[in-house]
């Protein structure tokens, strides 16, 4: 029995199978590529209904990063699983400040999580903004309070936390709203699906070596 053992090989041949499997279901360009990378990342089927996206969530997301776009994330996997070579390229920057003792200091002062404040950092920050939360709910909440209250106008949010607490109703909040999403329904998410899908739209717009 022989093996694929080249990466790139590998990878061609699992989003062949994810096609293949995926049988007669197909997606608008740009949301295909985001769905089957998420797939590819977890061997999740779920996902190809779980996932929605604002009608301009790939096209928001594609002009923030050819402009040099911050992203920010709610947790270091997040942040390490990101493509910061490619994201470089496209003279964009991507952070976590869940660490950061400031950060530390005023959740604790505060009584709130360390997500909520990070939050707020955050949105401070000048330029294309990109969210990238795959872990903490209660970051979704204070993004969209921010972006209620006008402190805030990110080019895109990706909401995909997992877990059993104020998940699913923290997604809930964007869909359908003025802020451009990709948002996974239900319980399921992740870190390694927030960084997933901020690659699956990064590698629409570079040329990947052995692709």
């Amino acid at each position: 029995m022989s093996f694929l053992i080249k990466p790139t090989e590998i990878e061609k041949k699992s989003f062949e199978i994810i096609t293949q499997e995926l049988g007669s279901r197909t997606f608008p360009a740009g949301q295909s590529e985001v769905v089957k990378r998420v797939i590819h990342t977890t061997a999740d089927f779920d996902y190809a209904d779980n996932l929605c996206f604002s009608e301009d969530a790939i096209d928001s997301a594609k002009q923030a990063l050819m402009q040099g776009a911050t992203i920010v994330t709610d947790t270091n996997m997040a942040l390490s699983g990101i493509n910061k070579n490619i994201l470089a390229e496209l003279g964009g920057s991507a952070h976590c400040f869940m660490a950061d003792p400031e950060v530390a200091a005023m959740a604790k002062a505060r009584g709130v999580t360390r997500a909520v404040v990070s939050m707020e950092y955050a949105s401070k920050i000048e330029g294309n903004l990109i969210f990238a939360i795959g872990n903490a709910p209660t970051a979704l909440i204070r993004l969209h309070e921010l972006i209620r209250e006008g402190a805030c106008r990110p080019a895109l949010v990706v909401g995909v936390p997992v877990g059993f607490v104020n998940v699913v109703e923290s997604k809930e909040l964007f869909l359908g709203g003025d802020t451009p999403y990709i948002i996974a329904r239900g319980r399921k998410g992740g870190s390694n699906v927030a960084a997933a899908i901020i690659n699956a739209i990064e590698y629409q717009l570079v040329k990947r070596e052995g692709f």
